[in-house]
């Protein structure tokens, strides 16, 4: 009996620690500007997810420095209703704590950032900026 109530007793002190740091991150995020990168599927589309990973991303996280908060990189699996064609093979998305600071550091890097496309994709992405509201 000890030992349920020792093992029910850390299951709740787990939880609740795990919900408190997702409150936590979703407090820390509100307010920062969201870019996502969407690179829409399409017949005969590339994508090399690999090299975006390791190569592209870093390079273009390297330019933001400090305003930075975080990226991160999804691959596209699915689309939300069965027998749809895939809306997106990737989306990489940069949370920055500023948009001018961000528009900042890319404008002398397009040019580079372009450039790059070729090493990994032969998709013109689409670009979203927002805010997160939650």
């Amino acid at each position: 009996m000890k030992f349920k109530l020792i093992a029910t007793f850390l299951l709740f002190a787990t939880c609740v620690t795990a919900f408190s740091q997702e409150k936590q991150a979703q407090k820390s995020e509100k307010g920062l500007i969201k870019i996502s990168i969407m690179y829409p599927f399409a017949e005969g589309k590339t994508f090399n997810m690999e090299y975006y990973e390791t190569k592209h991303m870093p390079m273009v996280a390297g330019y933001l420095g400090s305003n930075l908060v975080k990226y991160t990189i999804e691959k596209g699996l699915a689309a939300g209703m069965p027998n749809q064609a895939l809306p997106y093979m990737a989306i990489g998305t940069f949370y920055v704590k500023s948009l001018s600071d961000y528009q900042s550091a890319i404008a002398p890097n397009r040019d580079a950032i372009r450039a790059d496309f070729a090493n990994y994709t032969n998709v013109s992405p689409v670009i979203l900026v927002s805010e997160v509201v939650k």
